[in-house]
């Protein structure tokens, strides 16, 4: 594997009780992935020459504007962006879900399953709201029933895998069905992209939305790509600078800009978006099958977990187990193992309700692991045995 993607802090120590250091074992990759090599040397590289963009004729900003619209070609291939679609540099994958939101046309009806984050659960206006299914058959039906009676533009937003229980979902059926009834669709990658390769046309996608976060550059940037066209003719996401291309003595007398910079207004994140491209052409350029092998290698040495659709879909690095006081049982896991996870609902509280019974949200939700670049054998063999002294082995 290139360097590149290696993962800053893969050294991390941290003290026991017991006076003894560990590596700091990171199972947390889903909240938030450490940074790798690509992303800190592309902000090295990029520091010396930083400067406003799209605004200046000097040395900086010459050179930060060709960087930032380069981060965007990266980007636009990494998702496999056809002709007249587009990339907006977002904050994350909730701003990016927000803004697509805003840009829908007067009248869509969007269709959502109650498992998403909420991210992809709450900015739509008034949403059809499907019951998370139990099997992937059920959710192709759902759709396919939700859609038969829907007039007018429509619009299917989905996640790609789950934050919660890792399962990838049957987006490519969910696509067709949609399509066969006009309605557009919506990816939510967030889980998705750092595991597997994303493509807009072989998900069957006419939007993608990603975080950075997510992917292994935590500098604050998210990406949403697809269709212009809804995006053109929208009102800009944010009306300031950069998305007016003119602007008259009269209170509304402006004129907006077109294509991307219509929705990024103000001075844009740079570092942000330099940094997630810089990842993204290290993956474009890595044996992504031995990534993700190596991935599945740690996910079978990890049984159990909840599962929506009855263990039958495959993962990504993400498993989720209902323990008495998750909270507690993450506490002592960092404490006196030195292992961090995540407890809680995931901002996914429908689901994890489903998953773990009426009480669960009382309880503190499910407990949950994930990894990614970086993660070893020992890193899972440790959280098992640590699981197993606490009496709560999945």
């Amino acid at each position: 594997m290139s360097d590149l993607l290696d993962i800053i802090g893969a050294d991390l120590t941290t003290t026991l009780p017991n006076g003894a250091a560990v590596r700091f074992a990171h199972l947390d990759y889903a909240a938030s992935a450490p940074a790798v090599r690509a992303a800190a040397d592309a902000v090295r590289d990029l520091l010396p020459y930083y400067g406003s963009v799209h605004r200046g004729a000097g040395l900086r900003s010459q050179r930060s504007t060709f960087e930032y619209e380069r981060a965007r070609e990266t980007v636009a291939e990494f998702v496999g962006a056809r002709e007249g679609d587009t990339v907006v540099f977002t904050r994350n994958t909730t701003d990016a879900l927000n803004l697509l939101a805003r840009a829908l046309p007067a009248g869509t009806t969007t269709v959502v399953f109650d498992g998403e984050h909420h991210a992809n659960l709450l900015p739509w206006p008034s949403p059809v709201r499907l019951p998370a299914p139990a099997d992937p058959d059920e959710a192709v039906e759902a759709v396919r029933v939700a859609l038969s009676s829907v007039r007018g533009p429509a619009l299917l937003a989905v996640t790609g895998a789950s934050n919660v229980t890792g399962e990838i979902w049957p987006v490519r059926r969910l696509a067709d069905v949609a399509h066969q009834h006009g309605a557009r669709v919506l990816v939510d990658a967030a889980q998705l992209a750092p595991h597997v390769p994303v493509d807009l046309d072989d998900l069957g996608a006419d939007y993608l939305a990603f975080s950075g976060h997510k992917l292994y550059a935590p500098f604050g940037a998210g990406v949403l790509a697809g269709r212009s066209d809804w995006l053109d003719a929208a009102e800009p996401y944010l009306r300031g600078g950069g998305a007016s291309a003119s602007v008259g003595d009269a209170p509304g007398d402006v004129v907006w800009a077109t294509g991307p910079a219509r929705h990024e207004g103000g001075t844009p994140n740079l570092v942000g978006a330099v940094s997630l491209a810089a990842v993204c052409e290290a993956l474009l350029r890595a044996d992504r099958v031995a990534l993700l092998e190596h991935e599945q290698s740690l996910l079978a040495g990890l049984d159990g977990g909840v599962s929506l659709f009855g263990g039958r879909q495959p993962r990504v690095g993400i498993v989720s187990f209902a323990v008495p006081d998750p909270a507690a049982v993450a506490d002592r896991l960092a404490q006196d193992h030195g292992i961090g996870v995540r407890a809680g609902l995931f901002c996914a509280h429908p689901l994890v309700r489903r998953l773990g019974g009426a009480g669960t949200c009382d309880t503190g939700g499910l407990l949950r692991a994930s990894w990614g670049l970086g993660s070893t054998h020992d890193d899972l063999d440790r959280l098992n045995t640590a699981l197993h002294e606490l009496g709560v082995c999945p």
